[in-house]
C-alpha cells in the first residue's frame, strides 16, 4: 500500500507523497522557496561572492528514514538541467542509497524539472540514508513507500562542520564520501556542512552565523586559503583565529568544539606567500591561538593538529583529499569528538577503524 499524505508544493495541493521535510537531514537554512541553504538568506549581503556562491549548493544534506514492509522508497525532486555547453553536464546525476556504513545502491536518474527516482531497499528497517547528487542543486518535493510504510529516522545530536573545499567535499567521488560525512556516521551525528569552496578563510560574518546557528557539537577546520587565495600574515592568522572563535563562542559558550588546523600542503609548507607567511607558519598561528584560548579557560575547546593527519599519497592533486584521504580524515576527526558527543560512537564504523595507519 502506497501512502496518500498530501503536503503543499510551490502553492498546489500534491497528493500520493510525503513531506519531505520531517526526512531532511543536514539542513542549516531554508531560503524563501523553502529550499535547503548553507548560509543564512537573511545575513547573505556581508558574505564573499565566492562564499553565497557555494552556500546555494545542498551539499550535505540527505533523507534519512525507516522502512516497515517497504520494498522501496521513491522520491520527488527537482533538479537544474543542464545548459548546452554546461561543464557538470557529464556528470552522473546519481542517488545513492546507504544502510549505515554500507552502500546498498546507486540509481541514476535524469535531471529534469521534476521527476522521481526509485530506490530498492534490501529487507530490513533501516535507519536508510539516500544522499543525492550535488552537483545541479537536486531539491527533494516528496517521499512514498512502495509496499509498505517509511518514516523518518531519529535524529542524532546536530554537527555543525565549517571549513573550505577539503570540508565541502572536493575530490570525493561521492557526497558520503566526504570526510564530513564519513565522521558523522561514526558518530551517529547529524552533519551539517558548512563548507565552501574556496572559501574558510576566517570570515566574521561566517562565525556570527554559527553562532546563532542551533548545535549540538562544532568544527571548524579552514586555513589552507589563507595562505594563498586571500595572503594572510601569521599574525592575522592568530588574530583572526582569536575572533572568529570567540565569535561562535557568544552563541555557543559551552558546546564542544574542535579546531582542526590545515593538512599538508606540500607546495606551500616552506614557501612564503605574499606577506611572507608560509603554511606551516600560518597553522602555528592558529594552533597557538587555539591553545591560547582553552588555557584562558575555554574547557569545551579542542585542537587536532593538521599536518600529520594526512601525507602526500592520499592528496589527488597536492591540496585535496583522495577517498581513502577523506576517510582517514573522518577517523581522525571522530576519534577526537567522540568523548565529547552524546552518544557512544559505532566501534563497528569505518570512521573509527584504521586512522593511524
Amino acid at each position: 500500500m502506497e501512502l496518500d499524505v498530501p503536503y503543499e508544493s510551490a502553492g498546489q495541493r500534491v497528493t500520493g507523497w510525503l513531506d519531505p521535510g520531517p526526512f531532511l537531514r543536514g539542513v542549516a537554512w531554508l531560503d524563501a522557496e523553502g529550499r535547503p541553504v548553507r548560509a543564512d538568506p537573511d545575513d547573505a549581503m556581508r558574505l564573499p561572492w565566492d562564499t553565497g556562491e557555494r552556500a546555494n549548493l545542498p551539499i550535505g544534506t540527505r533523507v534519512e528514514f525507516t522502512a516497515r514492509g517497504a520494498s522501496a522508497v521513491r522520491i520527488r525532486y527537482r533538479a537544474r538541467v543542464p545548459g548546452p555547453g554546461d561543464a557538470l553536464g557529464e556528470l552522473a546525476h546519481t542517488f545513492a542509497l546507504w544502510e549505515g556504513d554500507h552502500l546498498v545502491r546507486e540509481t541514476a536518474a535524469e535531471p529534469a524539472e521534476e521527476g522521481f527516482v526509485t530506490l530498492q531497499l534490501p529487507r530490513s528497517e533501516g535507519p536508510f540514508t539516500v544522499h543525492p547528487p550535488e552537483s545541479r542543486s537536486p531539491v527533494v518535493l516528496g517521499l512514498r513507500a512502495v509496499g509498505g510504510t517509511i518514516s523518518p529516522a531519529p535524529r542524532g545530536p546536530r554537527w555543525l562542520v565549517h571549513g573550505d573545499s577539503i570540508t565541502e567535499g572536493w575530490w570525493s567521488t561521492r557526497p558520503a564520501h566526504a570526510w564530513p560525512a564519513v565522521a558523522g556516521r561514526a558518530l551517529g551525528l547529524d552533519t551539517v556542512n558548512l563548507g565552501y569552496a574556496g572559501g574558510g578563510r576566517g570570515e566574521l560574518p561566517t562565525a556570527e552565523q554559527l553562532a546563532r546557528l542551533p548545535g549540538d557539537v562544532i568544527t571548524l577546520a579552514f586555513g589552507t586559503n589563507c595562505w594563498s587565495r586571500i595572503p594572510f600574515s601569521a599574525t592575522l592568522m592568530h588574530e583572526t583565529t582569536l575572533a572568529f572563535v570567540r565569535l561562535v563562542r557568544r552563541g555557543h559558550p559551552a558546546t564542544p568544539l574542535l579546531v582542526v588546523s590545515p593538512l599538508l600542503r606540500p607546495e606551500a609548507e616552506s614557501t612564503p606567500n605574499a606577506l611572507g607567511a608560509t603554511l606551516a607558519e600560518l597553522r602555528g598561528a592558529m594552533e597557538d591561538a587555539t591553545r591560547a584560548l582553552a588555557g584562558a579557560g575555554d574547557t569545551a575547546l579542542q585542537l587536532l593538529p593538521g599536518r600529520d593527519l594526512l601525507s602526500a599519497e592520499h592528496l589527488m592533486d597536492g591540496l585535496h583529499p583522495t577517498d581513502e584521504g577523506h576517510a582517514r580524515l573522518g577517523a581522525a576527526v571522530a576519534r577526537a569528538l567522540g568523548p565529547h558527543v552524546p552518544k557512544p560512537p559505532r566501534a563497528d564504523s569505518r570512521g573509527l577503524r584504521d586512522s593511524q595507519r
